[in-house]
């Protein structure tokens, strides 16, 4: 099973957005978005639209068209920027119902879901102490 990156591709658009702004780029099109990325632009502007619909990102349409931070990079955690590109839990239970005739498949929901509350918590925590700001800064300092 393959690892989800949408939110390291999502940290990546807006740190490289914030980046530019502090250059003096006040905007930057998906395309060179993704160039950083080494990505699709469309797969780029699919982010950014989910980024944009959590009011992380704005776009300018028509002349110097582009992508923007909708704000400060400190002002933008990596909780928001997950709950904006992918609020799934980090692990699932079963798609289908376990045996239930079985003491393992009887119990195994239950015993999981605790841990897996726990996870989520602990991961939840994390990304709301770290912002896009600090991505950059250790970024640009490894």
């Amino acid at each position: 099973m393959a690892a989800n990156s949408r939110l390291t591709v999502a940290t990546h658009a807006l740190a490289w957005l914030a980046l530019a702004h502090r250059r003096g780029h006040e905007v930057l099109t998906s395309e060179q978005v993704a160039a950083s990325v080494k990505s699709n632009a469309v797969i780029i502007r699919r982010s950014l639209g989910d980024l944009r619909r959590a009011g992380l990102v704005e776009v300018r349409h028509g002349a110097g068209a582009g992508w923007r931070l909708a704000r400060a990079p400190e002002e933008i955690t990596l909780l928001q920027v997950h709950d904006a590109v992918d609020a799934r839990p980090p692990f699932a239970l079963h798609h289908g119902e376990p045996n239930l005739e079985c003491p393992v498949g009887r119990g195994i929901r239950p015993a999981l879901s605790g841990v897996y509350g726990r996870v989520e918590e602990a991961m939840r925590r994390e990304l709301a102490g770290a912002t896009v700001a600090d991505v950059l800064r250790e970024t640009l300092t490894s």
